[in-house]
This record gives C-alpha cells, sequence and structure tokens, in this order.
C-alpha cells in the first residue's frame, strides 16, 4: 500500500499520454475511435488500422467485460510488446456487455501481431484487474488523468516519470 491505496499493477506497457480521464463519447464508436487516436499518438501505430482491428474484434462479439469495463483489444503491426490505452468517460455507454451494463472504464490493449502468448497474458492481467471491485472503485474514483496513471504504472516507470 503507498499513498493510502491498493496499487493496481499492469506491467502492459503505458504511457503517460495514454490515459485519459472523463472524456466525452457519445456511443461505443466514438470510444473506439478515441482508444485508437490515442494508441496511434502514443506508440507511433497507425490509426486506421488500429480502429479496423477493433472493430474486426468487435464483430466477433463484444469486448464489454461486465461492470461497466471493457478490454478492447487487437493485434497491431509496429509493436515489440503490449501497448494499452486507459479512458475513463465522463458517462457510461452502450457497449453491448455481457451485463448489459453501460461502460465507463475501458483499457484498450495492442499486441504484436505475432505473440499470440504475450496478447493472452496481457488480457489475463487487465481482466484481473477488472474484476476487482476495489480496484475499479479506485479507477472511477481518482481525480484525474495523472491519478489514473500513477494507479495504472508500475512503480518503476512511475518513479521514473
Amino acid at each position: 500500500m503507498q499513498w493510502g491505496i491498493m496499487m493496481i499493477r499492469i506491467t502492459t506497457r503505458l504511457v503517460d499520454g495514454a490515459v485519459l480521464a472523463d472524456i466525452e463519447c457519445a456511443d461505443k464508436n466514438c470510444l473506439l475511435d478515441t482508444v485508437s487516436r490515442l494508441a496511434a499518438e502514443n506508440y507511433g501505430v497507425d490509426a486506421s488500422m488500429v480502429q479496423e482491428g477493433l472493430h474486426e474484434r468487435e464483430r466477433l462479439g463484444p469486448t464489454g467485460f461486465g461492470g461497466g469495463t471493457a478490454i478492447p483489444h487487437c493485434k497491431v503491426d509496429g509493436l515489440d510488446a503490449p501497448a494499452g490505452v486507459f479512458v475513463r468517460l465522463a458517462k457510461p455507454v452502450d457497449y453491448g456487455a455481457v451485463d448489459d451494463e453501460p461502460v465507463d472504464l475501458a483499457f484498450a490493449l495492442f499486441s504484436p501481431v505475432h505473440d499470440g502468448a504475450a496478447h493472452l497474458k496481457a488480457l489475463a492481467e487487465v481482466s484481473r484487474m477488472f474484476r476487482d471491485e476495489a480496484s475499479c472503485a479506485q479507477l472511477r474514483g481518482a481525480k484525474d488523468a495523472g491519478a489514473l496513471f500513477a494507479l495504472l504504472s508500475p512503480i518503476e516507470e512511475r518513479d521514473a516519470a
């Protein structure tokens, strides 16, 4: 415990600019477009390819995890390790989640095209975080994007920033 809160440990690469708080999105498409843009800006990948990958994955079945959370994900050319984008929405949006609840927390996950093991490990890590009600409460209660980044970042990366 540090700062009186439980630390959420995500080892997936996550940079400060890839964490947003209280953004306005009208719907699921806006959310997917936003995380695609953030992936391009922060990890140097092609936004349209990411967007296409996310929408293709959603056609297989919604990535709404339940409890107001979603883990949109796809494999992307140009990455050497899994990378993430975290978004907390100002108002939940209909996402077609497994529990039919609207989504307000999304951790988008992007993995190298040829590294299925890393992708599965990263998905498991994010899903564990979202299954933990205390973690979700901390993410919903964080003051701003900086506080979210502090919660989500490994201690070594946060201290180096």
